[in-house]
């Protein structure tokens, strides 16, 4: 099953419990479909670049929720119920890209989607080796000879 994440934008007067009861009937319904939240955060009352405008008026704040869950891929469009819930002023599932879950990380051999990593002669993702200097000859010449003084030289002189 994919990995998803759930953000949800709701407006700046709802209590917490109603936010936990939101977030547990999501959550509920991810069980149902045999899937499981690996993570839910609250990052708390965010400043909105523009204010969005409800029934009730436009808002300017509202409390930022995050819920990551692994859930089969028709449940994003189990959540339109979600678009007639009054309490909520915008919502947005997001699949993450490149995730290893499952029996396809525990097998994993190469070490590859391991958290800690050396520094030593790490490649990043250009396959440009890390932690080594850049060979002289992938470069081009200008055809000029430059010499480099040390510290030492320039005291001398």
């Amino acid at each position: 099953m994919p990995l998803y994440d759930c953000m949800m934008l709701v407006k700046p007067l709802v209590a917490r419990e109603v936010m936990a009861e939101l977030v547990a009937r999501v959550a509920r319904r991810a069980y149902q479909r045999n899937g499981v939240v690996t993570d839910v955060k609250c990052f708390g009352k965010v400043n909105l670049g523009y204010g969005i405008k409800k029934l009730d008026g436009r808002h300017y704040q509202g409390h930022l929720m995050q819920m990551t869950m692994m859930v089969p891929p028709s449940f994003p469009q189990e959540l339109h119920y979600l678009n007639k819930e009054d309490r909520l002023l915008r919502w947005l599932v997001v699949k993450h890209r490149d995730a290893v879950y499952g029996l396809e990380f525990i097998n994993e051999d190469d070490g590859k989607y391991e958290l800690g990593f050396s520094h030593g002669n790490a490649e990043d993702d250009h396959g440009i080796e890390l932690g080594s200097d850049a060979d002289d000859e992938d470069f081009e010449s200008d055809g000029y000879e430059y010499e480099i003084e040390t510290e030492e030289e320039k005291d001398e002189k």
